[in-house]
């Protein structure tokens, strides 16, 4: 058993949760990790301190989330980075992507871009049927405040 006194950090909670996915067809995560073939490099698997020793040289924070680069690969040092969960939300397998004046990007990526809810470029291409050019072009309409004042008595 590798001893290194990390055994009740965040780093090695990561650490174990990866295999687990990897590993454990008990784990809830099990599906659409191991089930569908992502493990873990030997590297990795064999020694926390070697994960360890990467992540620290590699940009681990307290608030970043490990992300595998290419998501039908597994988890080993070429295809893996430390993110935060904005950036690993927009790299997932079921992110839909749009392209716009030869850019490609997720919808929240778009929406930072453009500066226009999320919600409401989805809203204008889902619902409405936009085409992507006119949900991103149209500015959002500001409601003025002109409402009158009633007195009763």
């Amino acid at each position: 058993m590798e001893m290194h006194g990390e055994s009740y950090t965040r780093l090695h909670a990561i650490w174990d949760n990866m295999k687990a996915r990897c590993y454990n067809e008990n784990s809830n995560d099990y599906p659409r990790y191991g089930g569908r073939g992502v493990s873990v490099c030997d590297e990795w698997v064999q020694s926390y301190r070697s994960f360890s020793a990467w992540a620290k040289a590699n940009g681990y924070a307290e608030n970043l989330t490990l992300d595998r680069i290419e998501n039908n690969k597994g988890y080993c040092p070429s295809n893996c980075r430390w993110v935060d969960r904005k950036v690993q939300a927009n790299n997932t397998r079921n992110c839909v992507f749009y392209t716009y004046n030869g850019e490609v990007h997720t919808l929240a990526e778009w929406a930072d871009i453009v500066k226009i809810p999320k919600t409401t470029l989805w809203n204008r291409i889902k619902m409405y049927g936009w085409e992507l050019e006119k949900a991103l072009t149209t500015p959002v309409a500001t409601r003025s405040n002109n409402a009158k004042t009633y007195n009763f008595g």
